[in-house]
């Protein structure tokens, strides 16, 4: 019977660290693989069609040795990009090992069918785009601010002129630097007079400002939700951006109209697990209050006062199938 649950992430990953713990605590097995370690420190052998049809060998760290038959269920978290392993090689080279290792590494790790994933990563890469995301917020039965993505001036002019204040956002977070240095852009306000041509060299994201009173998030793991109101000390439009140790959290209730809600975006999009971004425009007790912004399909939640209980939910997940009195197995490493 498979007993093992595969943790397949970067070695610097406190969220990681804390299912890891739960599994630990209670007998599981583990095995942690970054699959950017390929080379010395990570070495396989995979087969199909000797011994049935479906995927057999081994994958071998530094410190591990698994069967993947072994394998019950895989908590795919955030793996190093390949670009780090690769990325000293001249440009043709590297773009072709990434590739390999993406395709061949990855695609046998992908293609466990015996195995429970959360997140399988095609399902996160499918629910990882914010158009597709607002619109089954909206298709769930979300409130979602009204929303405008263009490269056109006077249609995001005329967009600010209906709707009052906006705010502008990115799709995706800055890619690093030359340096290596990362940054974000966060949530702003735009003045609509400050649109010139430069918004139709790409896609802007523009919404209505909802008059938030709090932020929520909301992090569901299987068939349980965590929740969280968040408040910052200046009433900041992104609470991301200020100091994070000034945050002010409490636990809050989610309507059950909300709950139904995410259980079916989480089900459209083939997800176990997703943290969810709210804004509250009253005190939570009527669904009406609550506004759809975002999912992150592997979001981070190791920071949030409940991340122990949310850790418990995982390892509930990735061990239901696991004999817990499995002995001779101790951290993974």
């Amino acid at each position: 019977m498979a007993s093992t649950v595969l943790v397949v992430t970067a070695l610097e990953d406190v969220t990681a660290d804390l299912v890891i713990h739960a599994l630990n605590e209670r007998g599981v097995p583990v095995v942690r693989v970054d699959p950017a370690d390929i080379g010395a420190d990570l070495a396989f052998g995979f087969r199909l069609g000797d011994d049935g049809p479906l995927w057999a060998g081994r994958l071998i760290t530094l410190s591990r040795e698994m069967d993947l038959r072994e394998v019950a269920a895989v908590y795919y978290r955030r793996p190093t990009p390949y670009t780090a392993r690769f990325g000293r090689l001249p440009r043709q080279q590297q773009v072709f090992c990434e590739a390999e290792a993406r395709h061949g590494l990855g695609g046998v790790l992908n293609a466990l069918r015996t195995a429970t994933y959360v997140n399988h990563p095609h399902a996160v890469a499918r629910a990882d785009f914010k158009p597709a995301q607002l619109q089954q917020f909206a298709l769930s039965g979300l409130r979602v601010p009204p929303t405008l993505i263009t490269n056109k001036v006077d249609t995001a002019r005329k967009f600010a002129a209906d709707h009052g204040r906006v705010v502008c956002k990115t799709f995706r977070g800055l890619p690093r630097s030359e340096d290596g240095h990362t940054g974000a852009i966060w949530t702003q306000r735009v003045d609509p007079d400050s649109f010139d041509e430069s918004l139709t060299v790409t896609a802007h994201l523009f919404q209505a400002e909802i008059p938030k009173r709090a932020d929520v998030r909301i992090t569901v793991v299987g068939h349980r939700v965590f929740a969280q109101q968040i408040l910052t000390l200046d009433r900041a439009l992104d609470w991301r951006r200020g100091d994070w140790d000034e945050l002010s959290h409490s636990s809050i209730a989610v309507p059950a109209a909300i709950e139904a809600a995410l259980h079916a975006y989480l089900k459209f999009f083939g997800l176990v697990f997703g943290c969810f971004d709210f804004a509250l425009t009253g005190n939570g007790d009527d669904a009406d209050d609550w506004w759809a912004i975002e999912c992150n399909p592997n979001g981070q939640w190791g920071w949030l006062p409940d991340a122990a209980d949310i850790a418990e939910a995982f390892a509930d997940i990735l061990s239901n199938d696991v004999r817990k009195e499995t002995p001779g197995h101790g951290d993974a490493r």
